[in-house]
């Protein structure tokens, strides 16, 4: 089944970036199909350079179908992974609508063109934010969900459209892929997080502090009910993420319903225990400053990731010492992101 033709919605990003290596590591043609609004054309550079091949990409927006028709007329699309997407949750409580029209609209456009041509198989990057404030930790598949701001809800109305999608026609494979929290960078320090303006993520702000580019982290919340106050989330390797998804795509012929498989490493790690953890490996310091707690925060949040070893046989493998690794040397490679260079 390699040789397929995969296209990669936001295959520039992050974590699509990431993904795109082992996609065409693991023989699959990859066609990445990215507006260039929240990435660079940078990472697809050195994405080729690290797998010393050249990568089909095409500028296009998933809101305009005809950017979408130009793609599925010129190749015979096999799979889709859609990472696609407007992702800061504090934006998205200040234009709702953007995020709304971005991510569920842009999701609904792409659907139909799939269906036109034929192409129903899709890998959706849905995210751990859809479970709302959950009642206990950790956090499998069967708990119930809500969202807590209008990013998370655009991620959970997209799921409920493709459920909808699967019971209309059990034809479509679909995957549906709920990540906890990706940090990391890869092993080369070639490609790794580079968020425009002020970081939304954890470990980007830390990293930005230790090198310099800002005074200090701001720590928002320190009187969550958590082991030393602060909030707890489950982080894991962008390159463990990015496994995950070649084996949903090695498998994902063989799925005889819509799957949703959360992406986690089952280990809660504070904002503090992070911050300690990263200090230990780089022996920066990183200043802070406890700041009040951000509306739609929750007090812990981590995986049951059990589900995913049983029908992927996936787990995550790298620690919370080697993603401050990894982190720090993309930073100190690149201290100004893409733009260093």
């Amino acid at each position: 089944m390699k040789n397929r033709n995969i296209l990669v919605t936001g295959g520039a990003g992050y974590i699509g970036s990431h993904t795109v290596i082992l996609l065409i590591k693991s023989g699959y043609n990859i066609i990445i199909f990215d507006n260039f609004s929240n990435s660079s054309r940078e990472s697809v550079k050195r994405v080729e350079k690290l797998v010393d091949t050249s990568i089909t990409v095409v500028e296009g927006d998933i809101r305009k179908r005809e950017d979408l028709q130009k793609v599925f007329i010129s190749y015979k699309i096999d799979s889709v992974i859609h990472f696609a997407g407007l992702k800061a949750v504090g934006e998205s409580v200040e234009k709702p609508l953007k995020y709304y029209d971005n991510n569920v609209y842009g999701t609904i456009n792409l659907c139909q063109v799939m269906a036109e041509h034929d192409c129903k198989s899709i890998i959706f990057s849905s995210s751990a934010t859809v479970y709302g404030d959950p009642k206990t930790t950790p956090i499998d598949e069967s708990f119930s969900t809500s969202a807590t701001n209008p990013y998370g809800k655009s991620k959970l109305f997209i799921e409920e459209i493709l459920r909808d999608v699967y019971f209309s026609d059990t034809s479509w494979k679909i995957v549906l892929l709920r990540y906890f929290n990706p940090i990391g960078a890869h092993a080369s320090g070639t490609i790794g997080e580079d968020p425009t303006g002020i970081p939304n993520n954890l470990m980007p702000f830390i990293s930005q502090t230790a090198i310099g580019k800002r005074k200090y982290l701001s720590i928002f919340g320190n009187d969550y009910d958590t082991h030393d106050g602060t909030g707890v989330r489950d982080y894991i390797h962008v390159v463990d993420l990015a496994k995950g998804h070649v084996k949903a795509l090695d498998k994902i012929h063989t799925f005889n319903k819509i799957m949703t498989i959360n992406l986690g490493t089952g280990e809660g790690y504070s904002v503090l225990d992070v911050v300690k953890a990263f200090e230990k490996v780089t022996g920066k310091k990183v200043p802070y400053k406890i700041e009040a707690r951000r509306a739609g925060d929750i007090a812990t949040c981590y995986a049951d990731p059990s589900y995913a070893k049983k029908v992927l046989d996936w787990k995550s493998e790298k620690t919370l010492e080697e993603m401050c690794a990894d982190t720090w040397y993309w930073q100190s490679q690149n201290p100004n992101g893409y733009q260093s260079h």
